[in-house]
C-alpha cells in the first residue's frame, strides 16, 4: 500500500519538477544609456546573447570598444552599462586581493591598495596602482616570496595531515605528518616542520618499530660505535681513544689502553679514588677497571678525549636537540653533522658545519649577524612615497619605482647605513651613472 502511495506521489511531483528546470526565464530588453544593442528585440530566450557599443566619451564597462552579454535566466549578464571614458574597469591581479567598487569599476583619480595572498610578496614593493585617464597606471603585482616553501618533503611511510595538497607555503607555516600504522620517530606516531626561510625545518622520517631487546646482563660496547647498556637500549659512548670496553650496572671489565679519564658507572655504593700506573678498582656493579697507562678516574660520569686533550666526534645522536641559530636554519643533515645556512639579509659568521663531541655537547655554531638595511614608509622625494618598509641587502642597490614611467629612486645600503640620490631619474641617467 505504502508503495502505491509513493509512486503516484513521484508521478504527480516528477513532471513539476522537470517543467521547473526546462522553463528557464527570458530577459527583457536592456537599459543601457549612452549605448546601443544588436538585435533589438522586447524579450531574448535564455543563452541569447546580444553586442553593444557606447556613444561618444563613453565606453563599455568591460575590456574593449565593443562588449557582449548573455541572457541567464531572466538576467543579463554581465549587465551592459557604459562608463566613461577616464574611468578604469577593475583589474585582474594573480595572487592578490583589494577592495573592488560594488559598480564594477573606479573613478578617474581613484587609487587601489592591493593585498599579496600568503606565500606571496609585493613585487619591487609595489603595492597602489591609480586609475588616470582609463587605465591603471603602474599597476602593481605578486610574486613568490623568497621566504616560502615548496611542496614539504615526502616521507614514505607518512601522510600529511589537517592539510590540503598545496604548492607553495608561506614562511612559518606548519605541516604535520602522521606516520604509517607500524612506523613511528622515537616512539611518536606523528612530527612537525616548519617553513623558515625558504626551506623546510630538518627532520627524521617515520621508521619502523622494533621490540625492545637485551635482558639484565652488563651491557658492552667498543669505541668504535654506539654503546648498548642493560635492556638493549643505547647511550653515548664514553670511551676515549684507543680500544676499550665498557659494561653496565651489572658487572663486567673495563679495559683502556689509552689514556684519559672513565667513568665509574652507575651510582649508588661507594666511593672512588685516583688510581696510578697498572692498578686496578672494583665498581659497585662488581666488575673491575684496568689500565696500563696513567689516568684519572672521577667517582661518576665523565668523558674522555685523544692523548692530545682534544675531543673525539661522535654520531650527532648522542648530542640530542639540534642545536638552535637564530635567523638560521638546518639545510643538511649527516650521521657526524650539521650544516646550517644564514636567511636572507643576514651574514653568516664561523663555520658552517656544527659537530658532536664525545662528551655530548656541539660545537661552537655559527653566528647570522643582520646585514640589512629598511627604508621605512613615508614621503622621500617629489614622486614617491614608500608605503611599506623595504629590506635591501647589505652592498645592495635598490631602485623603488617612481609615479613616471622609467623613474626611480636608487638606494644603496653600506655598513647598515642607506644613502639615496636626491630625486627620482631616468632609468638612462642611473646606467649612465648620471643622477645623484
Amino acid at each position: 500500500m505504502c508503495s502505491r502511495y509513493l509512486g503516484f506521489i513521484l508521478l504527480v511531483w516528477f513532471p513539476g519538477a522537470l517543467h521547473a528546470q526546462s522553463a528557464a526565464q527570458p530577459c527583457p530588453a536592456p537599459s543601457l544609456d549612452g549605448g546601443y544593442f544588436f538585435p533589438v528585440k522586447e524579450r531574448y530566450p535564455h543563452d541569447s546573447q546580444l553586442n553593444y557599443a557606447c556613444e561618444s566619451l563613453l565606453k563599455p564597462a568591460v575590456e574593449g570598444w565593443w562588449a557582449d552579454s548573455v541572457c541567464q535566466n531572466g538576467v543579463w549578464s554581465p549587465k551592459p552599462r557604459c562608463i566613461e571614458e577616464e574611468a578604469c574597469i577593475l583589474p585582474t591581479i594573480a595572487n592578490a586581493k583589494y577592495t573592488e567598487d560594488s559598480e564594477g569599476w573606479h573613478k578617474e583619480g581613484h587609487t587601489i591598495r592591493i593585498t599579496c595572498n600568503k606565500g606571496y610578496e609585493h613585487k619591487d614593493n609595489m603595492a597602489t596602482a591609480k586609475c588616470t585617464n582609463g587605465t591603471w597606471s603602474s599597476l602593481p603585482s605578486c610574486e613568490i616570496s623568497s621566504k616560502s616553501c615548496p611542496v614539504p618533503p615526502q616521507d614514505p611511510h607518512a601522510v600529511i595531515i589537517d592539510q590540503g595538497y598545496q604548492e607553495l607555503f608561506p614562511q612559518d607555516a606548519e605541516v604535520k605528518y602522521e606516520c604509517q600504522v607500524g612506523y613511528s620517530i622515537e616512539g611518536s606516531p606523528n612530527y612537525t616542520r616548519i617553513c623558515l626561510a625558504g626551506t623546510w625545518s630538518d627532520g627524521q622520517m617515520c621508521s619502523k618499530e622494533t621490540g625492545r631487546g637485551g635482558g639484565h646482563g652488563g651491557g658492552h660496547s667498543t669505541s668504535s660505535g654506539r654503546v648498548t647498556q642493560p635492556g638493549g637500549g643505547d647511550r653515548r659512548p664514553d670511551t676515549g681513544h684507543g680500544g676499550s670496553a665498557d659494561t653496565g650496572t651489572g658487572g663486567g671489565d673495563r679495559t683502556s689502553s689509552g689514556r684519559g679519564t672513565q667513568p665509574g658507572g652507575g651510582g649508588g655504593g661507594g666511593s672512588r679514588s685516583d688510581i696510578g700506573h697498572g692498578s686496578s678498582e672494583v665498581g659497585p656493579g662488581g666488575g673491575h677497571s684496568t689500565s696500563s697507562g696513567p689516568g684519572t678516574q672521577p667517582g661518576s660520569g665523565g668523558s674522555t678525549s685523544t692523548s692530545a686533550n682534544r675531543p673525539l666526534f661522535i654520531s650527532i645522536d648522542n648530542c640530542g636537540t639540534n642545536p638552535v641559530v637564530p635567523n638560521g636554519v638546518v639545510v643538511q643533515k649527516e650521521r657526524m653533522y650539521l650544516k646550517f645556512k644564514c636567511q636572507n639579509f643576514y651574514k653568516q659568521v664561523g663555520e658552517e658545519t656544527v659537530t658532536c663531541y664525545n662528551d655530548g655537547s656541539w660545537s661552537k655554531v655559527p653566528v647570522c649577524e643582520e646585514a640589512f638595511c629598511v627604508l621605512e614608509p613615508g614621503y622621500y622625494v617629489r614622486g614617491l612615497e614608500v608605503s611599506v618598509p623595504i629590506y635591501i641587502n647589505e652592498g645592495e642597490t635598490k631602485y623603488i619605482p617612481c609615479a613616471w614611467l622609467d623613474y626611480s629612486l636608487a638606494v644603496h645600503c653600506s655598513n647598515r647605513r642607506i644613502t639615496r640620490s636626491r630625486q627620482c631619474c631616468h632609468r638612462y641617467d642611473h646606467d649612465r651613472g648620471v643622477c645623484n
